[in-house]
């Protein structure tokens, strides 16, 4: 059987068209397949894009937190650091006040040194003394060896009932005395509790090396904080930079559309080759310029699969542009928590430390200071009292022998006019019985040659007669002096504290 040129032609386009075919199926799948990659990227793309704005919003508000809560550290460290110079101060203070207040009691310390006492005021006991006692002179064993008497009582073969005719006829018994060597007298200062005084310093003393030891350990808070906050500090992330989301979802839409744009053609050349086909079967002979025009559009399809992968990896990009900064800030995120954490273990650090401090002001700065404003203040008043009333006492002695000597005088003219009186009446009554006493009988008036009565002045209830020690004029001066100070010195106090 003859063919003819015709079917030869038809048989030979069908195989070439077949292989369009297979080539337009082939870039077609491959373009869907992009497509669809495409299209799930882009999807995934804009959750991100959403999750990214949740953690920058995130980021932003914890950033924030971190900055007020750097804020809020630095202003508990600089309050840990001026309460801390503050105690300081306070204890320097203090210490300049403790060294007053010790000049102080040493001054008056010296001059209760300078006062001397004469050795008939010295008690036989030293238990009478409020100020303590320390241990006798040996001008005062001597003294107690020779049989020393308290000062009120009377001498041996004198009679409590002794009358003071006389007394004021040969003065009052005199005591052995050694004013000449003042050397072995005691002073005031003898009298006071030196060991007390001494343990009331240490005592002070020991608070303040307590307090030195406790704020030593206390040193380094400050510094330790503000290296910490540093520390904190340089580690919060203030880096992050937000991509441009809407330009990558806007340069996604329009590779979009285009892998859309392509896909479309790369389907209709599928559907214009397949139906060339159907036609060659059918019979329909396509001329050379048909043929040639499917082969260039069938050539073009590299290209277009080209431009859909380009787009492709440009979707791709870009989301792998916003899943690298999800990353980041879901470590930046984690970074900032971590310094939250950190705060908070910060803060209670530092409360913890406040609280160490408000402890040493609440136990040992107060004792301190207590010790301070209390016992020197105290001892100070106390043996500035103790010098103040010995004065008066001075003095009060002396108004006591003039008071006595008054008295004595008194009494000497009081004795004299009985005297005197006595005498007159005797001579009398010696006239009158001589004139006339022998007229008269024996056994009338008897009385009549009675002798007039004599009288006699005694202590009332046989009491002693006191005994007053003498105190030398000197004694007396400083005394007086001593006093008009220390009044002066109160009119100056309440003059300040007045105004």
């Amino acid at each position: 059987m003859e063919t003819s040129p015709f079917d030869n032609e038809i048989k030979s386009d069908q195989p070439h068209l077949v292989s369009l075919v297979l080539q337009s199926k082939k870039a077609l799948q491959h373009g869907e397949q992009l497509c669809t990659r495409a299209r799930s990227v882009s999807s995934d793309s804009a959750q991100t894009a959403i999750d990214l704005m949740e953690l920058d919003a995130k980021l932003k508000w914890v950033t924030e937190a971190v900055v007020e809560q750097l804020k809020l550290a630095a202003a508990v460290a600089k309050s840990i650091e001026e309460k801390r110079a503050y105690l300081e101060k306070q204890a320097d203070d203090w210490d300049s006040l403790r060294s007053q207040r010790t000049d102080a009691l040493d001054n008056i310390l010296e001059s209760l040194g300078s006062r001397a006492v004469p050795p008939s005021f010295h008690l036989a006991s030293s238990d009478s003394s409020l100020f303590g006692s320390q241990p006798g002179t040996d001008d005062e064993a001597d003294h107690h060896n020779h049989n020393q008497r308290p000062i009120d009582d009377p001498l041996p073969g004198q009679s409590p009932t002794e009358t003071l005719r006389n007394v004021l006829s040969n003065g009052l018994p005199k005591h052995r005395r050694r004013h000449n060597d003042r050397s072995k007298w005691k002073t005031l200062r003898d009298f006071v509790d030196e060991r007390a005084i001494e343990g009331v310093l240490d005592t002070i003393e020991n608070d303040r090396v307590a307090l030195d030891n406790i704020l030593a350990r206390t040193s380094r808070y400050p510094e330790d904080l503000t290296k910490t906050i540093s520390d904190i500090r340089s580690n919060v992330a203030t880096d992050f930079v937000m991509p441009p989301i809407v330009e990558i979802v806007t340069s996604q839409e329009d590779a979009s559309a285009n892998m859309a744009t392509l896909l479309t053609s790369l389907a209709q050349h599928y559907d214009q080759i397949v139906d060339a086909l159907h036609e060659s079967e059918a019979g329909t002979v396509f001329e050379v310029s048909e043929i040639e025009d499917m082969n260039r559009d069938t050539d073009e399809l590299p290209r277009v699969i080209s431009d859909l992968e380009q787009n492709n990896a440009s979707i791709q990009s870009s989301h792998e542009t916003l899943l690298a900064s999800k990353q980041q800030a879901l470590l930046l995120l984690k970074t900032q928590r971590d310094t939250l954490d950190d705060l908070d273990v910060l803060g209670e650090v530092m409360q913890d430390m406040l609280s160490h401090q408000e402890h040493i002001e609440a136990s040992h700065v107060d004792a301190y200071r207590r010790c301070i404003c209390t016992y020197p203040a105290t001892l100070d008043a106390d043996y500035t009292a103790y010098e103040y009333s010995y004065s008066k006492l001075l003095l009060e002695l002396e108004r006591r022998r003039q008071y006595k000597e008054g008295v004595e005088q008194m009494l000497k003219s009081i004795l004299s006019s009985l005297e005197t009186m006595t005498d007159e009446e005797r001579q009398q009554r010696e006239r009158f019985n001589a004139e006339y006493g022998d007229h008269l009988p024996s056994d009338v008036c008897l009385s009549i040659q009675n002798v007039p009565t004599r009288w006699e002045i005694i202590p009332w209830n046989n009491e002693p007669i006191e005994t007053l020690p003498e105190i030398d004029s000197d004694l007396l001066a400083g005394a007086t002096a001593r006093i008009h100070s220390v009044e002066a010195n109160l009119t100056t106090i309440s003059n300040s504290q007045s105004l």
